[in-house]
């Protein structure tokens, strides 16, 4: 008798677990799987949050019309190069297929030379620093930007101030210690000189000595400057305005993307962000069908209205989405198949996206689409033109 009950009991036990099996010939679920790593915790989780958010909105539209399906796993490198390492060592064993590189550009840069290594295709959605996509002595083959580089947004920047008159005397603070801030610094300086936009102060800061500005306000105002460029992350920019406010300096405030975030930090004033400029791709209030459809669903999803950031996450995704789809790749391939498939769809195709149309990438990973301005009033964004 207990043969009996034993048999059954095994028996029973036996079937329970073929219960939660695939029913025979039905396929397993399979994805094309994506990694990323940005800042999720900590100082610059503004950043990260919203690309994640961006990303999984993307990825939930295009679940669900069936056909290729896509997974994202983010590790959170809270902006730190040494972390951004340990997450791409654990997106490697998770079985990453694909990247969405780093957040930010001080975390990727580090990690830039291996995706190039293993032959991995990685598209930043705001990693804007040139050392993402080439080093001083080679190009990476597969890394590529979906943001404006730092030279770019110099270069626009310099030029929007100077064709639309916003000063004639420029400031500029900038993070001395921040390839971002340099980069972008260096590049409006030169093309400052080059179209006769006089600068008449520069002040420069690090993380040692980034909550007071005084000195560098102090002498933007005595050098009677009427435009002040911040080529920095939201937070000393935030600092920068109360600071300014404070001693009744108000020049124009003119940032790029980094500065994009300020209007959600927790216990700022938006009002003192009243009148600044921003440097963007993208402008929530445009009426076109595609970002109303984005940012309605956005805020459905979120119960706030998307970023730059944000902006530019869904349009990787949905442009990784163009490629892949477009080259054919299937489940099976390995991270170096489909690196080979994506290079060559990226360097050829066009994309069309809430951060631009017509976007084009040039074989060193560098995108081509035209910036846009932002104007901040009564707390939102709205487009400058």
């Amino acid at each position: 008798m207990k043969k009996i009950i034993t048999l059954l009991l095994v028996s029973l036990l036996a079937l329970s677990s073929l219960a939660g099996c695939n029913k025979p010939g039905e396929p397993e679920a399979k994805t094309i799987k994506i990694g990323l790593s940005g800042p999720l915790t900590g100082g610059a989780a503004i950043y990260g949050v919203a690309v994640k958010n961006g990303a999984e909105l993307a990825i939930a539209e295009i679940n669900a019309k069936g056909g290729l399906q896509l997974e994202i796993n983010m590790q959170d490198d809270e902006a730190d190069a040494t972390k951004a390492d340990t997450a791409y060592d654990f997106l490697l064993d998770w079985g990453m297929q694909v990247s969405m590189f780093t957040v930010t550009s001080g975390a990727g840069s580090g990690v830039a030379p291996r995706y190039d290594e293993d032959h991995i295709f990685a598209l930043t959605p705001s990693g804007s620093a040139p050392a993402l996509v080439y080093s001083d002595t080679k190009v990476y083959a597969t890394t590529f930007q979906m943001c404006f580089s730092d030279p770019n947004q110099g270069v626009g920047s310099a030029d929007y101030i100077k064709e639309h008159n916003l000063g004639t005397k420029v400031a500029i603070i900038y993070k001395s210690d921040c390839v971002y801030s340099t980069g972008i610094t260096q590049k409006f300086v030169d093309r400052a000189a080059e179209i006769g936009l006089e600068i008449v102060f520069q002040g420069a800061f690090d993380d040692s000595s980034a909550t007071d500005f005084t000195t560098q306000l102090q002498g933007a105002k005595a050098a009677d400057a009427d435009v002040m460029f911040l080529p920095i992350y939201y937070t000393p920019a935030s600092s920068i305005l109360k600071q300014a406010a404070d001693m009744s300096y108000a020049p124009i405030f003119f940032g790029v993307d980094g500065m994009d975030g300020i209007l959600t930090m927790d216990g700022f004033d938006t009002s003192l962000a009243e009148g600044v400029y921003l440097l963007t791709p993208f402008a929530a209030d445009a009426t076109d069908d595609a970002t109303v459809h984005f940012v309605t669903e956005y805020q459905k999803a979120y119960g706030e209205i998307p970023n730059q950031f944000a902006a530019d996450a869904y349009d990787v995704v949905y442009a990784l989405y163009q490629a892949l789809v477009a080259g054919g790749v299937t489940y099976d391939m390995t991270a170096q198949e489909i690196a080979d498939i994506l290079i060559e769809q990226f360097t050829t195709m066009t994309f069309d996206g809430v951060t631009g149309t017509s976007v084009t990438w040039a074989a060193n990973g560098e995108v081509s689409k035209a910036p846009k301005a932002v104007i901040i009033r009564n707390g939102v964004y709205v487009n400058a033109e």
